[in-house]
């Protein structure tokens, strides 16, 4: 199993690319089961979540090639079942339920797995592909949906935690082909909603309203291929500002989206951060004194729950007392005690960590837990004196593209050794 090894002291300095998006490119690879015609997607991260999904298409009988960063998938025949061994290793196999009854109106689908970061049910996505005509049960563990014909309908995807990212997806994927029209009320906002929705509409679709909380789709008989260039990953873009904020360097972003980006960067220039913007790059370096803030993660445009580890070790390195309160996930605080294991003074009190910022963090071995409790370790990592090992980075491979190379470009003393 690979860990990464990290000598911190180092600041970072220089370009890096950010990959397309990980939370954008997923559904839009189950879009590509809607259609027999050959689809072409671009900018496709080198990640072990990408090579599940490819995977799973090709269980369902797609074909899917890769040249470069280049995804060509052609679903001619297509199978109704998804199978528990591939769609149990992540949470974002679910997506393929909504393309599944949309074309072949039935589907015999897993439960998903994933990060173990608090209950994330998916009653929303079967509410609604119930409403769209989709008849489901659940039995031993799989979801078994069959629908002989699918109407428009009203779909509210309203949530405890607010709106269904995944869930707003499979509905709008399987509204597409849908008799009529269908209105999602309390739809997620996130820029990738809007790029699976140019996605389908590149594909014959007829999406309208996509990025605002009232998504309406309008059925079509049927789609045909089409090429499409995923958004830049603007958890990656954070992840990456944060890190050069956190050791005091200088980095630019090249072919980040800041629009997609308004509330982090707020709260970085906020803790003292300057953030510069050259058309669709930014540079990050510290404007002097890190300044403590607090944070609330909300849905899309608020605070992005995916960038809480990461401001959380930028505020334990600042003086003072900050508050960082989780809304999204119950369970997204495991990275704190790993924290503590470096020097990080972070108490839990309910749903919100107090972080008494400034206390130097020495290097240990610690322990990631999910996706971004890794990015977050390995920034602190970077900045901690002595050497820090990150064991278990398979979750890291899951959302960062080759980031230990790109860390490394910039100057990081970063090696991935493995472990017995």
């Amino acid at each position: 199993m690979d860990s990464l090894s990290i000598k911190g002291g180092v600041r970072l300095h220089g370009e890096v690319s950010i990959s397309g998006a990980k939370n954008a490119v997923l559904p839009i690879l189950a879009a590509t089961l809607l259609t027999a015609e050959p689809c072409l997607i671009r900018r496709v991260p080198n990640l072990s979540d990408v090579t599940f999904m490819c995977q799973i298409l090709t269980a369902l009988g797609a074909k899917v090639k890769f040249n470069g960063d280049t995804l060509a998938v052609e679903a001619t025949k297509l199978k109704c079942v998804g199978d528990y061994d591939l769609i149990r290793k992540m949470r974002g196999s679910i997506c393929i339920l909504g393309p599944l009854i949309g074309r072949l109106r039935r589907a015999r689908v897993s439960l998903p797995g994933g990060c173990i970061i608090g209950p994330r049910p998916i009653d929303l996505h079967l509410k609604g592909l119930n409403q769209l005509g989709a008849r489901i049960t659940i039995e031993s563990g799989y979801i078994r949906a069959t629908a002989p014909r699918l109407t428009g309908a009203e779909v509210f995807l309203g949530g405890r935690a607010g709106p269904t990212v995944l869930g707003t997806a499979n509905v709008m994927m399987a509204a597409v082909l849908a008799e009529g029209l269908t209105l999602i009320d309390s739809a997620a906002c996130e820029p990738e909603v809007v790029d699976l929705a140019n996605f389908l509409n590149a594909m014959g679709a007829r999406i309208d309203g996509a990025g605002s909380p009232t998504i309406t789709i309008t059925g079509v008989k049927q789609l045909h291929g089409a090429e499409h260039e995923v958004i830049p990953d603007r958890i990656e873009a954070a992840t990456f500002a944060v890190a050069a904020a956190a050791t005091n360097g200088e980095v630019t972003l090249l072919d980040a989206r800041p629009d997609h980006m308004h509330a982090v960067l707020d709260k970085l220039r906020e803790a003292g951060v300057k953030v510069e913007r050259r058309g669709q790059a930014l540079t990050v370096k510290r404007g002097g004194r890190l300044k403590p803030v607090d944070i609330t993660t909300l849905p899309y445009a608020g605070f992005p729950t995916d960038v809480q580890a990461q401001m959380t070790v930028l505020m334990a390195l600042t003086p003072g007392i900050s508050i960082i309160t989780e809304r999204i996930f119950e369970s997204r605080f495991m990275h704190v005690s790993e924290l503590a294991r470096l020097g990080a003074d972070i108490a839990i009190e309910g749903p919100s960590a107090i972080v008494k910022g400034g206390r130097p963090l020495s290097g240990a071995p610690i322990m990631a837990s999910d996706l971004r409790a890794s990015a977050a370790l390995v920034i602190a990592g970077l900045v901690a004196k002595g050497t820090t090992l990150v064991k278990r980075i398979y979750h890291l491979d899951r959302g960062y593209e080759k980031i230990d190379d790109k860390l490394k470009r910039l100057g990081a003393r970063i090696e991935r050794v493995e472990e017995s």
